[in-house]
C-alpha cells in the first residue's frame, strides 16, 4: 500500500474540508477589492485565465517552496503593474524576495510571448492591458479564497494544479513510502 503522506494526516483532511464548507471572505482593506470586473472578462477570456493559472503552477512545481502567498503577492503587485499601464504611464515595482522576482518574471515573459504570437498572426482582438489586468484580479481574488491564510500554505497552488489534471508537467511524483 502506497500513501501520500509521511504522516497521519487525517487531521489535515478534515481541516481542509472545515475551510472548503465555510467559505471565507474578503476583508473590506483588501488591495484591489475597489476594482469591478466586467462581467463579461471571466467568460471572454477563460482560456487567458487558464494561461495565467498554468503559468503559475508550472513555476510553483519547479520551485517547490512557493507558497500561498508568494503567489498572491506576485498576481497583487503583476496586477497593480497592469493597473498604471492602463493610465498609459510605464510604472513597475517589482516584489521583494528572489523567488517572488522569478515569478513576477515568469509572468511578464508569458504576457510577451502572448502578445508575440497575436502580433505575428494579425489577431483583430489583440490583448489590451485593462483585460489582463481584470483576469489577474479575478485571479487574486480567487486566491484570496482558496488559501487558508497560513504562511506556509500551498492550498492555491493546489487547487490550480488541480485544474490540469492531464499536465504531464504538473503530475505529483508518486511517493516513495511503501506500507505492508
Amino acid at each position: 500500500m502506497i500513501i501520500d503522506c509521511p504522516v497521519d494526516c487525517t487531521y489535515l483532511i478534515a481541516a481542509h474540508r472545515y475551510e472548503d464548507e465555510h467559505p471565507r471572505e474578503l476583508p473590506p482593506d483588501t488591495p484591489l477589492l475597489d476594482v469591478q470586473i466586467p462581467r463579461e472578462t471571466v467568460h471572454v477570456h477563460q482560456q487567458l485565465m487558464a494561461l495565467f493559472a498554468l503559468t503559475i503552477a508550472k513555476f510553483c512545481v519547479a520551485h517547490q517552496d512557493t507558497t500561498d502567498t508568494d503567489v498572491l503577492a506576485v498576481v497583487e503587485v503583476f496586477a497593480e503593474t497592469y493597473r498604471t499601464l492602463m493610465t498609459g504611464i510605464y510604472y513597475e515595482k517589482q516584489p521583494d524576495g528572489v523567488l517572488r522576482r522569478e515569478l513576477y518574471a515568469a509572468l511578464g515573459k508569458f504576457v510577451t510571448e502572448i502578445k508575440q504570437a497575436q502580433a505575428q498572426h494579425g489577431t483583430s482582438g489583440a490583448l489590451k492591458d485593462a483585460d489582463i489586468f481584470y483576469v489577474l484580479v479575478f485571479l487574486y481574488r480567487m486566491g484570496l479564497l482558496r488559501t487558508n491564510g497560513r504562511l506556509r500554505s500551498r492550498r492555491y497552488i493546489e487547487f490550480l494544479r488541480g485544474q490540469f489534471p492531464e499536465t504531464q508537467e504538473l503530475k505529483r511524483e508518486e511517493s516513495r513510502i511503501i506500507m505492508p
